[in-house]
């Protein structure tokens, strides 16, 4: 016994047996089977008597079957990580063996020596060939698996019995390192109830599972990508097993699995409430923006932003000739240079750091780089902060805006895409006028090069969109603190909803809508249904397993709403390529007049105390009307 346990450890400390011993074996098993199939068929004394030919005829037979080995391959596979299609492979390789010797011996004919052997006894040889062969390797398997289980390891089940959940099985038993332990499979089907799957039941999701996994001692339950949706529509289920104790591991809702690729557990992270936000897949048809990025020059400001960084990593994947990322938050541009090195080193990327608002520093990126294409998601985009400095959001994105807008129609740039935000719909803050400001700026600039009433052909499209799932500065990360804090979670008001997207799924509606927009047009996200954010709140303290975590409610702050909006009152909006992307018809401005007032605008903010910068905004948007605002005393002037 112990010789044994040291032949196993011996085994398993190597990567592999060389693929020449696998053979040998293999081929010591095709002799004896052809042995044992002919003492079987004909008796021991038949088979001592004609040893010779048994011998002779056995050497024919097994040049066939190496000749199948080898066109299947049955030797390359490491045993002990022997599949299915191993399995499949080893059948195949005994049929086509099998075939070839029949073939031969009708060739040989009834007279030759070959004959020593009946049709009988090579379909049994056969059959003994794939038992021997399937026996070792399953064997071999369940060894590794037994030898190779740590003493500590945690008992899992798996949601989803298809390609999702089988991947992740599969990547449990065959991880040397696996701290865990396949227990069983739960599925939302009732017929596939107390059904057996790799050699482990499958259990019901239902109220039922915190209870069965409770009396089983299972402490994790790890999520198929594709069962995700089951999962965030079961949400009182998902409440009980996190009350019990149980760990719920799913992929990040960033990653989108391909359905093919291996699922390592690595990809796992415990389930938080972003995961869990009832939303649809949203659908993208990249082909056309490909075909228009690749090979060409590409700038993105604010490149290193929760926006900008994930366009980088989109857009890289389309082949651009060159990257120009401007951002003026140093680290993250490291960061994001390191990335493009690692990832995409044949791309020439260019990570600058500048402040947009710099004219000169902006002339010399577009004079040395003649970026085709624009996307402008440089912004100073806290609400609370603009409010008490209009004059930097007045700077950064109203100026920052039209340098860049200017310097693109000067430079000849094809297509200028602005992402903007769902606060500029009838603001009621500083930074949402600014951010409506930068979108009048743009679609007149267009509008006049369309009439030709100012030289250029660059086309303006902007994008809206509301708060997106895990960006810098929103309110999970915030929650998250307190509730790891103790408490209390804050929230501004009881009623107070908003509108999230993934960060994903919201740039490539950008770089869609931006690629595919003639000039000219708003394009608005459609964002699904609101969440509640004191609903939100409630949930992520459940989710966390906490317990005595109080939501406090604070009021809203300065320039906040209840409710965000996407279009203004009196927009409407047309149909596009894509049902989550719409154009909004809104208000057109005379660029003259809006150039004329943003001069002024720009020229007096340097001077102006917060009241004149504000009371300037409003008249150019005049829809302005500030909330919870020191501010709301010129509304009333008005």
């Amino acid at each position: 016994m112990r010789s044994l346990k040291q032949l196993a450890n011996w085994y398993f400390s190597r990567s592999a047996l060389p693929y020449w011993t696998i053979l040998i074996l293999d081929c010591l098993f095709v002799v004896f089977a052809g042995l044992l199939a002919y003492t079987v068929h004909h008796g021991s004394e038949q088979t001592l008597d004609v040893i010779g030919n048994v011998s002779l005829t056995l050497t024919v037979f097994l040049v066939c079957f190496i000749i199948a080995f080898r066109l299947f391959h049955t030797y390359d596979g490491v045993i002990r990580y022997s599949s299915f299609s191993d399995l499949l492979r080893i059948s195949g390789a005994v049929v086509t063996a099998t075939l070839l010797i029949a073939v031969i011996m009708l060739t040989a004919g009834p007279n030759s020596w070959l004959a020593a052997f009946e049709y009988a006894d090579i379909i049994l040889m056969a059959l003994f060939v794939v038992a021997f062969m399937w026996t070792v390797r399953v064997w071999v398997k369940t060894m590794f698996e037994t030898a190779s289980k740590r003493p500590n390891t945690k008992k899992t089940y798996i949601l989803g019995i298809k390609t999702g959940g089988v991947a992740l099985a599969k990547s449990i038993r065959s991880s040397a390192d696996s701290p865990f332990t396949l227990a069983g499979f739960v599925s939302s089907d009732p017929d596939m109830e107390n059904r057996m799957l790799m050699g482990e039941k499958v259990y019901p999701f239902s109220d039922k599972l915190p209870g069965i996994m409770r009396d089983n001692k299972v402490g994790t339950l790890m999520v198929s990508p594709m069962m995700m949706d089951t999962l965030r529509e079961h949400e009182e289920i998902v409440n009980s097993l996190v009350e019990n104790g149980v760990r719920i591991l799913v992929m990040p809702h960033a990653r989108e699995w391909d359905g093919k690729s291996d699922l390592s557990l690595e990809d796992l992270h415990q389930v938080n409430v972003e995961d869990l936000l009832p939303r649809e897949k949203i659908e993208v048809d990249m082909k056309a923006a490909a075909d228009l990025l690749q090979g060409n020059v590409v700038m993105i400001t604010g490149a290193a932003g929760s926006i900008g960084s994930e366009m980088v990593r989109q857009i890289a994947t389309y082949s651009p000739s060159r990257l120009v990322l401007v951002d003026q938050a140093e680290t993250p541009m490291h960061d994001i240079r390191l990335m493009m090195k690692n990832r995409w080193p044949q791309i020439k990327a260019e990570t600058i750091v500048a402040d947009i608002a710099d004219r000169k520093v902006m002339e010399r990126i577009f004079r040395e780089h003649r970026p085709e294409y624009v996307f402008h998601a440089a912004a100073y985009k806290h609400v609370p902060m603009m409010e008490d400095n209009p004059y930097e959001a007045i700077v950064n994105n109203v100026d920052g805006t039209r340098i860049i807008a200017d310097l693109a129609v000067k430079y000849g740039t094809r297509k200028f895409v602005m992402v903007s935000t769902d606060k500029a719909v009838n603001p009621t803050n500083v930074m949402g006028c600014s951010k409506r400001i930068c979108e009048i700026y743009v679609q007149s600039l267009d509008k006049a090069i369309k009439e030709g009433k100012a030289e250029g052909a660059t086309q303006f499209v902007t994008t809206r969109f509301g708060n997106v799932l895990g960006s810098n500065g929103s309110v999970i990360p915030i929650f998250e603190e307190q509730i790891r804090k103790g408490g209390p979670v804050t929230v501004t008001h009881p009623e107070i909803i908003r509108f999230f997207m993934l960060i994903p799924e919201a740039c490539k509606l950008v770089i869609e809508a931006g690629t595919m927009g003639k000039g000219g047009e708003i394009y608005v996200f459609d964002m699904g249904n609101p969440v509640k954010i004191a609903d939100l709140a409630k949930r992520m303290i459940k989710l966390s397993g906490a317990k005595n975590i109080k939501i406090e409610f604070t009021g809203l702050r300065d320039g906040e709403k209840l409710y965000e909006e996407v279009l203004n009152d009196e927009e409407i909006t047309l149909p596009t390529f894509h049902p989550k992307i719409k154009v909004a018809k809104v208000r057109e401005y005379e660029f003259d007049e809006v150039k004329a007032e943003i001069d002024a605008l720009v020229a007096e903010a340097s001077e102006a105390d917060d009241m004149h910068i504000v009371a300037a905004m409003k008249r150019i948007v005049p829809e302005f009307k500030s909330q919870h605002s020191k501010y709301q005393v010129l509304d009333k002037e008005q």
